[in-house]
């Protein structure tokens, strides 16, 4: 619907032209640090999120988990719950709808509801809704499930074993044909030049075992949702996720309804940082409400959220880097061991980014490189801020640190001695083809000023006054500064943008522009999930650029538009942000010709290409004010819905690991100062300096933030955060936000950042993926701080103070 716009009184016929003034320019726009829509809202607990959402006469969802890792399902009794007063539906595996009973992002191997076995501890078995949510809780627990244990698979040893226990008996993907055991989910090998040849150049080798341990997202608000059934037998989904139209994708078969027949909107989502990607309640809620004919609201507690998202992959990785004696590298060899758990979900391209980023941001001609995923029967791993780069960062950052010391050489200066550039082939034998300022970044850490010494001693007072919060330990008040050591530490990493290997990664944006109320107004609509990242904000600050209008509404996310892809991987202000700009750009170009219809007898400067809109009018390139907007469009709308693909990549030769595999590359470098207390092997993170090049800020203030999030997510897992997952039942020991730490205000130390704007001239604006380049380089910063302090090997994080006092 059009809406009349109010008549303005003007000294001047419309389209006669005057000049724009300096204050009437539009604000707001690219490159500026405006303010976030949610930003008040959510500091001061306002902002509704998916687990406040409500509806009339809802029933609450529960899901019953199994208590086991790995065993036969003999019996499933639900005769007590069914009997409970206030319950309303118990379902199991055979009350699925249809023949599809098995969801993935890339391979249907998840069941909706287990079924003749359970392969991980925690694996969903049963549902039920009930009229309280306490009353749900209860009913689960009523049902009895008779399970025989079987074997369990907890590493590439019992993986691999000559007649092991195979977690997926009936493999029929695409992968089975190219792995070299079934537990193998994928395999990826990248050879180029020739490494053992290379090796014999070697004045210096160094060889090196790691281990990487299982990180959890940790997100604040847990996975929640509320499916409503619609009048017309489909249903209406409110939920908290990373990707609508992924959701749809595996959600319609499982019911058995067209994708139209199930609309999905973005409710309030507390973080995600990849755990959102898979399906965790959706089906569940959307089965219980079809059944129970009401609206089902389903939201996990902390303790079921560790088992109803994947993690981070923990690793094994073994490397081998050769140098000559003027501190050139050679070559590299590596194999990295990926446990993907129970089920694939984003196993394979973790694989592909482990491998290929697995040399990391160094030039380095020959090398043999092997990346692989296991099945086990431990908690199923998948997307995570970082995917796969993460853990490669952490071992080739502790090689070049070997290397340096075995060279006698400054470990920066090693590392810009090798540093790659514009023009470096990668591994897979793809060029660098925009800036890649590895050297500089680390100048710009290194160049920073050292953090005072001793600053647990209180400024300003008598010099002996301790702060224990500066201190390993902190408010423990463990010590007051004995046998404290100070150590440094740098690293960089290299991480890919978007999506790679061949996958059509695209997005798609509606952009209107109208007259309300005498003013012109743009409405954007995408189905990007606003997961924290500020996407909401940068959509209305290029909308303002290219359209030249300070009122901007952007539209809830739903499935009523075209798929935006998933929020993770860098990519979404890059490939949404290209979408909202491609969208505006053919908006702009649509209003521009009907003021060519409409005005263009007034001025000869209607006939060039170089008009603008600015400041809701339309002006030449030399500031020229042809026609407000407004009078352009008058009762007129124009509404344009575009997709929006960056360049082509190519999936990687099966053999080789050859091919143009990603669209973009990002750069980010770390040094951390930490001080250890070598007695208790305690460490507190005085400062994770970072430097990173972003291509170019849309929004400095929000830049920054994900700078020092990333950061602050790295400092985790290298001293504090672990799943735990027993050996010899493969159950998780720590479910809790009590037994899994993760670093709170005290934890987390001063992170200054510089910022380098080097444009890459193939994406939008020339900007380069911000959010997961600084979660690389931290952690191995923290590591090597630590081993500066102490001089030990430390080849596994995070690391535990009994790792540094051999106790």
């Amino acid at each position: 619907m059009t809406m009349a716009h109010t008549p303005r009184v003007s000294s001047v016929p419309a389209g006669t032209p005057t000049d724009i003034s300096q204050g009437s320019r539009t604000r707001g726009g690219v490159g500026e640090s405006t303010l976030r829509p949610d930003g008040t809202l959510k500091v001061t607990g306002a902002f509704a999120y998916s687990s406040d959402m409500w509806h009339e006469d809802m029933l609450w969802g529960h899901t019953l988990r199994s208590t086991v890792a790995h065993a036969e399902i003999r019996s499933i009794d639900i005769g007590e719950a069914v009997a409970t007063p206030g319950v309303h539906a118990v379902l199991t595996y055979d009350d699925l709808p249809t023949a599809c009973k098995n969801y993935g992002l890339e391979i249907r191997d998840t069941p909706v509801l287990a079924h003749g076995k359970v392969r991980h501890h925690g694996e969903p078995v049963a549902l039920v809704c009930a009229d309280h949510p306490e009353t749900a809780r209860r009913a689960a627990a009523k049902i009895k499930v008779d399970y025989a244990e079987l074997p369990v698979i907890t590493d590439e040893a019992s993986a691999t074993a000559p007649g092991a226990v195979l977690v997926h008996e009936s493999r029929d993907d695409h992968h089975i044909a190219h792995v070299p055991h079934p537990n193998i989910v994928h395999r990826q090998p990248i050879v180029r030049g020739d490494a053992e040849a290379a090796a014999q150049r070697a004045d210096v080798i160094v060889r090196g075992e790691y281990t990487f341990g299982m990180q959890d997202q940790a997100f604040l608000g847990p996975e929640s949702g509320l499916a409503v059934p619609s009048e017309d037998g489909g249903v209406e989904l409110y939920v908290a996720t990373q990707w609508l139209h992924s959701d749809l994708r595996q959600i319609a078969p499982v019911l058995g309804l067209p994708e139209e027949k199930i609309r999905m909107t973005l409710s309030g989502v507390g973080g995600a940082f990849g755990g959102r990607e898979d399906l965790s309640m959706q089906i569940h809620a959307c089965l219980l409400a079809l059944r129970s004919g009401k609206p089902v609201k389903m939201v996990y507690n902390r303790f079921e959220s560790f088992f109803g998202h994947v993690h981070r992959h923990p690793a094994k990785l073994s490397y081998e880097h050769g140098a000559t004696k003027d501190g050139k590298l050679t070559h590299m060899k590596c194999r990295i061991v990926l446990d993907g758990g129970a089920y694939a979900s984003a196993s394979p391209a973790v694989v592909g980014n482990a491998s290929s980023l697995s040399v990391g941001p160094y030039a380095i001609e020959d090398v043999d490189i092997e990346a692989l995923a296991l099945y086990s029967n431990n908690p199923p791993c998948g997307a995570m801020r970082g995917f796969g780069a993460v853990q490669a960062c952490f071992a080739y950052e502790a090689q070049m640190d070997k290397l340096a010391a075995k060279l006698d050489m400054d470990p920066v200066t090693f590392r810009q001695l090798n540093a790659m550039k514009r023009g470096t082939l990668l591994p897979t034998g793809q060029p660098c083809d925009s800036p890649a300022p590895v050297a500089e970044l680390l100048r710009l850490v290194k160049a920073r000023p050292m953090p005072p010494e001793r600053q647990w001693l209180a400024a300003g007072g008598d010099g002996r006054t301790v702060d224990v919060r500066a201190l390993p330990g902190g408010l423990s008040n463990t010590t007051h500064g004995e046998g404290v050591v100070r150590g440094v530490g740098y690293a960089v990493g290299l991480k890919n943008v978007g999506f790679s290997e061949g996958f059509d990664d695209y997005s798609t944006a509606r952009v209107r522009m109208e007259v309300i109320n005498g003013e012109p107004v743009a409405t954007v609509h995408t189905a990007m999930a606003e997961v924290g990242q500020g996407g909401v904000t940068v959509h209305a600050q290029i909308a303002r650029t290219e359209l030249g209008v300070s009122q901007v509404t952007i539209q809830p996310a739903d499935t009523r538009v075209g798929s935006a892809g998933s929020t993770s991987a860098s990519r979404q202000t890059y490939v949404t942000g290209g979408a909202v700009k491609h969208s505006c750009e053919a908006v702009r170009e649509e209003l521009l010709e009907l003021g060519r219809r409409k005005f263009g007898s007034y001025h000869p400067a209607w006939a060039t290409a170089g008009l603008l809109l600015e400041g809701g009018k339309v002006v030449t390139d030399g500031g020229e004010v042809l026609a407000e907007v407004a009078d352009v469009l008058e009762e007129e709308a124009i509404d344009i819905e575009r997709e929006w693909r960056h360049r082509p990549t190519e999936a990687f030769d099966r053999r080789t690991g050859q091919g143009n595999g990603h669209v973009q590359y990002s750069f980010a470098a770390h040094r951390a100062v930490v001080e250890v207390d070598t007695e208790l092997g305690l460490v507190k993170v005085i400062e994770l300096a970072c430097a990173q090049d972003v291509g170019k800020a849309l929004n400095p203030l929000s830049v920054l933030g994900q700078i020092q999030g990333g950061t602050t997510q790295g400092l985790g897992i290298a001293v504090m955060e672990e799943i735990i997952v027993d050996p010899k039942t493969a159950k998780v020991r720590n479910p809790s936000f009590t037994d899994y730490l993760i670093p709170t205000i005290l934890d987390t130390p001063a992170i200054p950042v510089d910022v380098l704007e080097l444009a890459d001239d193939h994406a939008p604006y020339g900007l380069r993926g911000v959010g997961e380049a600084p979660t690389l380089s931290s952690t191995p910063a923290v590591l090597a701080a630590i081993r500066n302090a102490t001089g030990l090997e430390l080849d596994r994080t995070p690391v535990r103070p009994e790792h540094l006092t051999g106790t």
